[in-house]
Order: structure tokens, then C-alpha cells, then sequence
């Protein structure tokens, strides 16, 4: 390779107002990194439950049996979590139905 003549202005990309431009690309995508990963630096504060809320009220009714029954060695720890799972989503379903019309209802014309 030949060296650099004195009088080269060399490549463009060795200029300032090419290392500012990279600079600002820099700044612009760790922006929009911490933009869209907001929630993950920043999480929501945890929301307080409402005590009238039917899905807590319907869980409230039915966790107590299951600790009993896992406190007894009727069922394990496994089955136990399943058993949790598988009630909320029974709590889910009827607060929806609560909400929801009824079935046999007619339509709405």
C-alpha cells in the first residue's frame, strides 16, 4: 500500500460530521431500545386487589380447601398447583358468565 499523500483529505467516514452522525445513530437506537423495553426497566407499580373483585372472592372460597388437602397428604405439590390453576380459571369462567347474557336469551333485535 502506498502511504497517504499530505495534501488526502482521507476517507469520509474519518470526518467529524460522520463520527457525530454514528454517534446520534448510537443515541437513537439505545433510545428506542429503552423505549421499547420500558416496562422491563420500569415495571408498573403493582395494583392494589379490590376486595369486591368475584374472581378473588371465588378464590378466597376455594384456596383454603386445597391447602387443607395438601396439608393432609391427600394430594402433592404438583397437584396441588393444578388444582389452583384449574380453580381460578372455574373463578374466571363464572365471573365472565356473571357478566355475560344468558344463553338461552333471545336476540337482540
Amino acid at each position: 500500500m502506498a502511504a497517504p499523500r499530505p495534501n488526502d483529505p482521507g476517507s469520509p467516514l474519518d470526518r467529524p460530521f460522520a463520527r457525530l452522525g454514528a454517534l446520534g445513530v448510537f443515541f437513537a437506537v439505545a433510545a428506542l431500545l429503552g423505549f421499547i423495553h420500558r416496562d422491563d426497566l420500569f415495571p408498573p407499580p403493582a395494583s392494589a386487589v379490590d376486595p369486591n373483585d368475584p374472581v378473588a372472592l371465588c378464590l378466597a372460597e376455594r384456596a383454603p380447601g386445597i391447602e387443607v388437602m395438601l396439608a393432609d397428604g391427600t394430594i402433592d405439590e404438583r397437584q396441588a398447583a393444578l388444582f389452583m390453576s384449574r380453580a381460578e380459571a372455574l373463578c374466571q369462567a363464572q365471573a365472565g358468565q356473571a357478566n355475560a347474557p344468558a344463553l338461552s336469551a333471545p336476540p337482540a333485535q
